[in-house]
């Protein structure tokens, strides 16, 4: 079936894919549906994360958040907290960064994915490779909420919560990568930018109750279509469970290249082994500084 726009309908055939990769023991089928990467994975028996993914991925455990459905076979799943499980045919998942993945027994595994986004058509290696700044957002205890108010009211809450955060973002010219759940992924091509728009967004969505955290990290990351990967956003990724609520958490590359920014101020945080990134960060807590003004007397 072809692409078909017609009163705000989108379809997509995943059997005539926008793009395919090809790796060991495995294939992705890929098509762009309203700004979402949709995947159809197949795995071969044998087809591990740890194996065949790693290498090109550079850390311990995937990164990526994952929802999808298992159509056949059996998708083997361990987090980094040790818990381990199965995904049997006909369920439905949500995995969020940080675990490996392994196909369990001897029957293909085939899913579709629809948060991964882990590429669009660039081989290994391929892709412009370009300096920007990453910035995560999370809600703080989203769960717990949904159970308290419902899930008809979070859903609600939640669509506004998603407007507001696309109204802020677009006004500091950031570009929304992916949204996965509660968190959003944005790059910019400036650090300043990034950190301003990290702090607003803290304010705005505070106005309708909640309180979010975000991480925000720079570097060279390589583009993919719509999407980007890389350490740089693994790093990212990890520092934004370190923030406090309602804080906007930077590393010392970030804070570096906005060194100088008016009304900024950077509170140092400690150095941190961020998990499965190779090397420690030093991060800073951001916030805007006060300024002074003349009494009335002077």
């Amino acid at each position: 079936m072809d692409e078909q726009s017609a009163s705000g309908i989108e379809v997509k055939d995943l059997g005539q894919p926008e793009a395919v990769l090809t790796y060991a023991l495995g294939e992705t089928r890929q098509v762009r549906l309203a700004g979402t990467i949709v995947s159809r994975i197949v795995l071969q028996p044998g087809w591990s994360w740890l194996e065949h993914a790693q290498p090109e991925a550079g850390s311990a455990s995937c990164e990526l958040y994952h929802r999808g459905i298992v159509l056949a076979g059996r998708f083997g799943v361990r987090l980094d907290a040790g818990t381990e499980f199965v995904i049997e045919p006909d369920a439905v998942f949500d995995i969020g960064p940080g675990h490996v993945t392994w196909v369990e027994g001897d029957e293909p595994v085939v899913m579709v994915d629809w948060a991964g986004g882990a590429g669009f058509g660039v081989e290994a290696g391929g892709g412009l490779r370009v300096v920007s700044t990453i910035l995560f957002t999370d809600i703080v205890d989203s769960t717990a909420r949904a159970q308290e108010v419902g899930d008809a009211a979070w859903n609600r809450t939640l669509a506004m919560h998603h407007d507001i955060v696309r109204s802020v973002v677009t006004t500091f010219g950031g570009r929304e990568i992916e949204t996965a759940g509660d968190s959003f992924l944005i790059v910019f091509d400036s650090a300043e930018r990034a950190i301003r728009c990290g702090l607003a967004l803290v304010a705005a969505v505070a106005a309708i109750g909640i309180s979010i955290r975000v991480g925000i990290h720079s570097g060279e990351v390589a583009t993919a279509g719509s999407q980007i990967r890389g350490v740089a956003v693994h790093t990212a990724a990890r520092i934004v469970p370190l923030a406090e609520p309602g804080e906007v958490l930077v590393s010392i590359v970030t804070r570096d290249l906005a060194e100088g920014a008016d009304g900024l101020a950077f509170e140092p945080r400690g150095r941190h082994r961020l998990k499965g990134v190779r090397r420690e960060h030093e991060l800073f807590s951001v916030r805007l500084r006060q300024t002074r003004t003349a009494s009335a007397s002077g």
